[in-house]
């Protein structure tokens, strides 16, 4: 049989990525204040159709980029080149107004809705490049609340910029060799140079970080040490380290050498996905930096950039792909089981998404200074919970390149690196009592007709939010961190599917008697009770459980030793 016989297979029509979401029209509609929202939808209607065509092409242009440390002459030169897809993307997000959206504020509080909509749409197909765009962002909100006044006027005003050919990108550099998420052995020590200039005071980097990002950026945010080893975090202060020098020349002349400001690229890393990503090891041998803020504060100073984090955006295409795929003579959205699985996909997509975009809406708020004390204080909390909370349907072609899911299954991963392993998050967790009344708040506001039909789903939610509480009462086990981390995601995103539910019935809209169905589902959802099993379990364990816990992981008689 020739190859163009037979049954053929119907290619991808994913669609609209705004317009065919089964969450992001209606979630929008209620968080967004209309006379915003319809001059928002447009934009994001027109966005979306690009997503589909000219920013996805884009992905035949990408390859991983490549490093020239040598010239022909034997210089050091390290020469860093990317692909003409990851530039264009990186131009096509900025003109889009990433991060500017942010900072313009056009919409006021709403602004980080309207942009993260349009990150979240573009995410799966942007090849990872909302990482170095991501922490420019963080650079902005760092330089808008703490940069000099030359910073603000020089440096904020550019990173915010929809003009690609000056429009500036930061990295964050903060992970060493001697550790990642625990920095208090940061190795890189600064020195003051007592001079200055336009953008503030000049100091002298030496040392090595390990993991640089947007390492073919223009600027990053740095700690390096200011005060005694034996003062660990607390002696670190914050940098702004330009990659080159000057930062600030004239366009019209040619770019300065990539080792202008002493900084050497060791080598690319070789990493699992986000293959795009240019992620480097350097050194900074006598690199110029300007202090950010207060000296030996840079732990806290540095916080607005790892507050501001990627979308789950991957898991919209995949779910995209896999709802748009049909089967032979049967089309698969006619057998049951197929249909069920992707319902069960679906509704932990919804529950992401809506966590999310909660947290989002908190932060334009704070951003903003119009957040309650209660507002801030929740960002806190569902900061780390976002981070650390957040494809059996397709057959073999979910296994293809081709269709990508493997290359976002590979970025996708990034994110637990990126964002630190769970452990350390869920350190951030503090008092429950504000959480617990927002809860209640939520819960209480459930008309009643809407209460008959997912009555039992919130008692068993409310006897869950006594059961987190039960889990914090003194002496507070250990161990219990983690697990309450988890355990609190799946209440929070449970709170925040029946606020949207709550509104649905209240407004009548078309979809209201699906959005209750998708809480009472979540919160029966099987992973939310493995998480409570093994809160309890925790709690119930706790005093043998550190001892036993050595033992199994590095054998007998280790814990005694330790």
């Amino acid at each position: 049989m020739r190859i163009e016989e037979g049954f053929q297979q119907v290619p991808l029509n994913e669609g609209n990525p705004y317009l065919h979401d089964p969450v992001l029209p209606s979630l929008l509609r209620r968080l967004i204040p209309s006379k915003f929202f319809t001059e928002i939808e447009p934009e994001l209607e027109r966005f979306g159709a690009d997503v589909i065509t000219t920013i996805r092409a884009q992905g035949t242009l990408i390859s991983p980029p490549k490093l020239i440390q040598y010239d022909n002459w034997g210089q050091r030169v390290d020469e860093l080149q990317t692909s003409e897809g990851w530039r264009n993307l990186k131009a096509i997000a900025q003109r889009e107004g990433i991060p500017g959206i942010f900072y313009e504020r056009t919409y006021r509080e709403y602004s980080r809705l309207f942009g993260f909509s349009k990150v979240f749409m573009m995410s799966g197909d942007s090849h990872e490049v909302f990482c170095p765009l991501s922490m420019t962002d963080g650079a902005a909100r760092v330089t808008e609340l703490m940069g000099t006044d030359a910073m603000k006027t020089d440096v904020f005003t550019r990173l915010i910029s929809r003009d690609p050919s000056s429009a500036l990108v930061s990295g964050q550099w903060m992970t060493e060799r001697s550790g990642g998420s625990d920095v208090s052995q940061t190795e890189t020590n600064a020195r003051p140079l007592d001079t200055s200039d336009q953008l503030g005071s000049k100091y002298s980097l030496d040392g090595f970080k390990w993991f640089s990002s947007a390492t073919d950026g223009d600027i990053a945010l740095a700690l390096a040490r200011t005060g005694p080893v034996d003062s660990g975090s607390r002696g670190l202060s914050l940098f702004l380290v330009p990659l080159r020098s000057p930062l600030l020349y004239d366009r019209s002349n040619p770019i300065p050498s990539s080792t202008s400001n002493g900084i050497y690229i060791h080598r690319l890393k070789n990493k699992i996905g986000t293959h795009a990503l240019p992620t480097a090891e350097l050194s900074l041998e006598k690199a110029t930096a300007y202090l950010v803020g207060p000296l030996n504060q840079g732990v806290k100073n540095i916080v607005p950039v790892l507050n501001i984090t990627r979308s789950v955006g991957g898991l919209r295409k995949c779910l995209a792909i896999a709802t748009s795929i049909e089967g032979g003579k049967r089309l698969l959205r006619d057998v049951p089981l197929h249909v069920a699985q992707l319902s069960s996909i679906n509704v932990v997509y919804r529950a992401l998404t809506h966590l999310t975009f909660g947290v989002v809406a908190i932060l334009g708020r704070v951003e903003c200074g119009v957040a309650s004390a209660e507002e801030h204080d929740r960002l806190r909390m569902f900061t780390p919970i976002v981070k650390a909370f957040a494809m059996a349907a397709l057959g073999g072609q979910g296994y293809m390149e081709e269709n990508d899911i493997g290359r976002l299954i590979r970025d996708g991963l990034v994110e637990r690196i990126w964002e630190g392993t769970t452990t350390v998050l869920s350190i951030d967790l503090f008092t429950l009592k504000q959480f617990v009344s927002w809860c209640n708040s939520i819960i209480l506001s459930c008309p009643s007709d809407l209460l008959k039909r997912v009555q039992e789903a919130i008692q068993l939610l409310q006897w869950r939010i006594d059961s987190l509480v039960a889990a914090f009462l003194h002496p507070i086990p250990p161990l219990i961190a983690r697990p309450a981390l988890m355990f609190m995601g799946y209440i929070a995103s449970s709170i925040y599917l029946l606020e949207h539910a709550t509104w649905s019935h209240i407004r009548g809209e078309d979809g209201f008697a699906t959005d209750a169905e998708v809480f009472r589902r979540w919160v029966y959802d099987g992973g939310f009770g493995a998480v409570e099993r093994e809160l309890d379990r925790t709690r119930s364990e706790s005093k043998l459980a550190d001892a036993s816990n050595s033992e199994i992981a590095f054998g007998r008689g280790v814990h005694a030793k330790l």
